[in-house]
This record gives C-alpha cells, sequence and structure tokens, in this order.
C-alpha cells in the first residue's frame, strides 16, 4: 500500500486526541493552515487542518503528499435526538446538494451507523437542524464533502468519522456564520464582540470532551 493514510479536519484542536498516539509526530510543510506527519499502527500517516468549508478541505488534499486513503474527521452537529455529546458517528454516505458519496467500510467499535449532511455553513437553529434530519442524515457539518469528492478524483478509498459537539434540539447563540473569516478560521474576537461567551466556554469543554473520544476511537479502528 503506497502512499501515507491521510485525515483531513478543519481545526487543529479535532486532532487533540489521535495526535498523541501517532509516534514520531513532527510538522509538515505544506501551503495549508496545519499539518502533521508521523507513524500510527506502522503506517506512514498525515493530518491537515485547513479551515470550515468544502473547498478548503478539497484544497488540502490536492496539496498533501498522495494519499492511500482519506479520513474526514472532527467535529459535527447532531441532527438526530437520540445523539448525546461526543458520541461517535461512522458516515456511511455524505449528502451535499444533489451529490452523494459512500463510504468505504473499516473496522472500528461499536458506534452508531448513518448519513451525514455537509452544507456550506453552520447549522445554528434547531429549526434547521430538524429541516435536515429530514432528508434522512443524522449529522451536519461543513468539509466532509470537499473530501470525499477529493477522494473521488484521486479514486482512492474515503472514510469519514464524526464526534458530536452540539445537539438536534439546541440553538446556538453566537452567530458562527458572521465571525467566519475568509480563510476558513473563526474570529474570537467577532464571537466576544456578539456578547455570549458563556456558550464559547460551554463549546471548548464540548470540543475538548469530542476530540478526546473521536481520538480514541480512531486509535482502535483499522482503515
Amino acid at each position: 500500500m503506497s502512499g501515507p493514510l491521510l485525515f483531513i479536519a478543519a481545526d487543529p484542536r479535532e486532532f487533540a486526541g489521535f495526535l498523541p498516539r501517532w509516534q514520531q509526530a513532527q510538522p509538515l510543510e505544506l501551503p495549508v493552515h496545519w499539518a502533521r506527519n508521523g507513524r500510527w499502527k506502522g503506517r506512514e500517516v498525515v493530518a491537515i487542518a485547513n479551515g470550515a468549508g468544502a473547498d478548503r478541505a478539497f484544497a488540502a488534499v490536492l496539496v498533501a503528499p498522495r494519499p492511500s486513503a482519506i479520513c474526514s474527521i472532527g467535529f459535527c452537529g447532531a441532527l438526530d435526538e437520540s445523539l448525546h455529546l461526543a458520541d461517535v458517528v461512522v458516515v456511511t454516505v455524505v449528502h451535499s446538494g444533489g451529490d452523494s458519496w459512500f463510504t468505504a467500510p473499516f473496522h472500528s467499535p461499536e458506534a452508531r451507523n448513518g448519513a451525514l449532511a455537509s452544507i456550506d455553513h453552520i447549522a445554528q437553529t434547531a429549526a434547521e437542524k430538524r429541516n435536515l434530519r429530514a432528508t434522512g442524515a443524522l449529522i451536519v457539518e461543513m468539509e466532509a464533502a470537499g473530501v470525499a469528492r477529493a477522494a473521488e478524483d484521486l479514486a482512492v478509498p474515503f472514510y469519514c468519522v464524526r464526534a458530536v459537539s452540539d445537539l438536534a434540539r439546541e440553538d446556538l447563540a453566537n452567530d458562527f456564520n458572521a465571525a467566519l473569516k475568509p480563510d476558513g478560521r473563526f474570529s474570537i474576537l467577532h464571537l466576544l464582540r456578539q456578547g455570549h461567551p458563556g456558550e464559547l466556554l460551554q463549546l471548548q469543554r464540548r470540543t475538548a470532551d469530542a476530540a478526546k473520544k473521536l481520538g480514541g476511537f480512531l486509535n482502535a479502528s483499522s482503515f
């Protein structure tokens, strides 16, 4: 099997529970926000975080070493009300607009399996999440469609694993879409000016828990 196993996320924090399990992890010079390479289970691996959105995820794959397989990982919003915080979901199909991409199977611990809605913005309200749930998707996020498209172009296996950071019944008080910069990162100053710091602290705790759970799940899997 030639080429590294490539993991794509939006933010380096999404690797916080997984990267410490690698051997010889070190910075990788690429034209992206953040990249690392190393060894994991005797295999060459690369991790890239390049900001939110499908286009940024697609671009990250294009500048990475040609992979043997690609896995989209990170946080997500729950659409199914039975999902809890930090629950891990193994995605079986990614839907984006009128396009769909099926994932390759892999060995993993028990987890929820189902469809993902990959959209071009953060789903901020419970009402929007209900509408997305009506399409059959379990979770929602912003990057998987770009990763899936890149994997299809390269003709390599595509995997997708996500951990829940916000619940189906929740509205977000902060307008994260307004705080999203052109480089795919969020303006902390813009968010603080919105006057909902409690939600930001809560989200920080939630994403830390989700990253830990996601890292343990990935480490117990075989791709």
